[in-house]
């Protein structure tokens, strides 16, 4: 697979398959996941009948949000010379109770470096707050779904 990806959130629109990814079934509830020559899998847990060796997409989806802010905090302090020591996020979701099924709410936590000066607080947070991922989430995009001929 071919990717002309640009770095994330630079703004600059990729061509062709760049952003093509591809799914197959392994075994049970565990499929393994291509993408630009990185592998993983997803599962599910074994209450829900999986074998657990794997997060499950909806995790995924929480960690693809929480991983997004992180790297957008991690550039903001890269960019004013300051420390990304102990930057991290924590973030939690619930599921909805109603139909269909869906996340119904998350909450993430920036946690920010110890020696992050006042001043930066709500700069850090304003450009983690509008990562790739949040934006996509607050502008839901098209999505169709067929079957292969």
């Amino acid at each position: 697979m071919t990717a002309d990806t640009a770095p994330e959130g630079s703004g600059t629109q990729p061509t062709g398959d760049a952003n093509r990814l591809d799914v197959a079934h392994v075994d049970g509830d565990v499929y393994v996941v291509d993408v630009r020559g990185h592998r993983f899998r997803v599962d599910q847990p074994t209450a829900a009948g999986g074998t657990d060796t794997a997060p499950t997409p909806t995790e995924l989806f929480a960690a693809s949000l929480a991983t997004c802010v992180v790297f957008y905090a991690g550039r903001y302090l890269l960019r004013h010379g300051l420390s990304r020591e102990g930057l991290g996020v924590r973030a939690e979701f619930t599921m909805a109770a109603d139909r269909p099924a869906r996340v119904a709410a998350m909450r993430l936590v920036i946690v920010p470096p110890a020696l992050l000066p006042e001043g930066r607080r709500a700069g850090l947070l304003a450009v983690a707050s509008h990562c790739t991922v949040h934006n996509t989430l607050q502008r839901p995009p098209e999505i169709s779904i067929d079957l292969a001929s």
